[in-house]
């Protein structure tokens, strides 16, 4: 047994890795700009040069922080038409336009040329001195410029050049600026003349090290820093700290609930079945299974937490249990007001397993070693609980390799319908909220729980059933 564990936590290391490239692939393909939503603010728009180099200086800073300045993976495989310093470029918009431009027209350094031009133009702008006659044209100019960031076609480019030139013709007041924008139409057509596309097709690889952005990340993953959240700036492992706490004590109460209850209901309508007494209890379990726990929530709030029925429960919301007081007090407060989830997380997975408890034991019951017991004439009770249980917790046992990672995630439905703050409600409130360090680290620990359930349950298999063993035989 103790091969085999060291054997599945071996294979721990390469399924970790390949679920950790998955997440890192999806979070660098997830739509936004992390800086800016952390940051909170768009870059552009009025004010000064200072002012705009200031924000920018403040973008590199956060970005540095956060990582995003380093290669994206170990190494790239592309070709000639790019550069291996592409990821230099703070701004993922402008990265992709770049990377389209170099590989329509392939020739990198006429475009990082032409780039460079765009940047300088735009530093120009902020430079001017407005007047009152001049400022909606600037205004202007600089959505063209920004436009251009964000524009690969020929066609389009120049339209927008043609548009700018519009905009400064016959006003003596932008001579300034024709400088750095023909800069940029000289580019541009430098760009459009040395075009070499032949370059598409020689293939280019280029290693990074191990100072990347996915290393950092996974190595952090597993020494527990999981980045910063986007919403409040605080550690992600202290925000999935908090709500685990949250979490685990419902959701252990709820599953041990279920399962105390559960395995004695399974046995006994397997034991007594075609009885009244079995038809009545599956029946009710039946209909608890079949009512989705979004009403039962909801209505058990309707009508017992201070709505327009009873006042039995406090309502959803109530002031946090006071940390000074008592601990005996904290205990009964908090199970009080835990009483109506730990209701509605447990009587859909209590109906759900004591039928498969059922099930499981209605069909070992009518096996052959069954029979066999009974004809020495043992005891009905000691046929139940001695031969017939421990072959019957099969199913149960692979259900809680299943409970175990859910356990940690949390009911999304009954912590949004109760306001309870753990890892349900904190999943959803980041997904609303685009904050990926949060969605990804929740994933991340879901795909590892479910590992370490999944190894309990085969540890649990050979536990109860003798017959099944994980080492090989001669």
């Amino acid at each position: 047994m103790l091969k085999y564990i060291l054997k599945r936590l071996l294979i721990f290391i390469p399924t970790l890795i390949v679920i950790s490239l998955l997440t890192f692939v999806i979070s660098q393909k997830a739509p936004g700009d992390p800086v800016e939503n952390m940051l909170n603010r768009n870059q552009g728009g009025e004010g000064q040069a200072a002012a705009k180099i200031a924000g920018e200086k403040a973008y590199m800073r956060k970005r540095s922080e956060l990582g995003l300045d380093l290669p994206v993976f170990y190494f790239s495989i592309s070709n000639a038409t790019s550069t291996d310093t592409l990821y230099r470029i703070p701004k993922s918009s402008h990265r992709e336009t770049l990377e389209r431009l170099a590989w329509d027209y392939g020739n990198w350094d006429h475009v990082a040329t032409y780039y460079r031009s765009v940047r300088s133009f735009e530093l120009d702008l902020y430079n001017f001195n407005k007047t009152p006659s001049t400022a909606e044209t600037i205004t202007k100019v600089k959505e063209y410029v920004n436009l251009l960031y964000l524009t690969y076609e020929e066609s389009k480019i120049k339209s927008i050049l043609n548009n700018i030139e519009s905009e400064f013709r016959g006003t003596k007041s932008f001579l300034d600026l024709n400088g750095g924008f023909n800069s940029i139409r000289n580019t541009f057509e430098n760009i459009v003349h040395s075009q070499n596309i032949s370059n598409r097709y020689i293939p280019n690889v280029h290693w990074y090290g191990f100072n990347n952005q996915y290393h950092r990340w996974f190595f952090h993953f597993i020494q527990g820093d999981f980045g910063i959240s986007y919403q409040d700036q605080r550690p992600v492992s202290s925000a999935l700290w908090d709500a685990l706490k949250n979490t685990l004590s419902i959701s252990l109460l709820s599953i041990l609930l279920a399962y105390l209850l559960a395995i004695p209901l399974g046995i006994s309508t397997a034991v007594h079945k075609g009885t009244r007494k079995e038809k009545i209890i599956t029946t009710t379990l039946f209909i608890l299974y079949s009512l989705p726990v979004f009403w039962i929530a909801t209505l058990t709030v309707f009508f017992f937490c201070c709505g327009d029925y009873w006042c039995w429960f406090p309502a959803p919301g109530t002031a946090p249990i006071p940390e000074d007081a008592p601990l005996l007090y904290q205990f009964g407060e908090w199970l009080y007001r835990m009483a109506l989830p730990l209701l509605c997380l447990t009587y859909g997975s209590l109906a759900f397993i004591s039928r498969q408890m059922r099930g499981g034991m209605i069909n070992i019951l009518g096996q052959d070693f069954i029979r066999t017991a009974r004809a020495k004439g043992l005891e009905e009770s000691k046929v139940v609980n001695k031969h017939a249980l421990r072959n019957s917790l099969i199913p149960i046992i692979t259900l809680f390799a299943n409970v175990f990672p859910a356990a940690i995630a949390g009911s999304i439905v009954v912590e949004h319908v109760f306001n309870i703050p753990g890892m349900g409600k904190l999943t959803i409130d980041a997904i609303n909220a685009r904050n990926y360090p949060v969605i990804f680290s929740t994933m991340m620990c879901t795909a590892v729980l479910t590992m370490i359930g999944n190894l309990v349950a085969d540890i649990l298999y050979a536990m109860v059933d003798p017959r099944i063993s994980f080492t090989s035989k001669s």
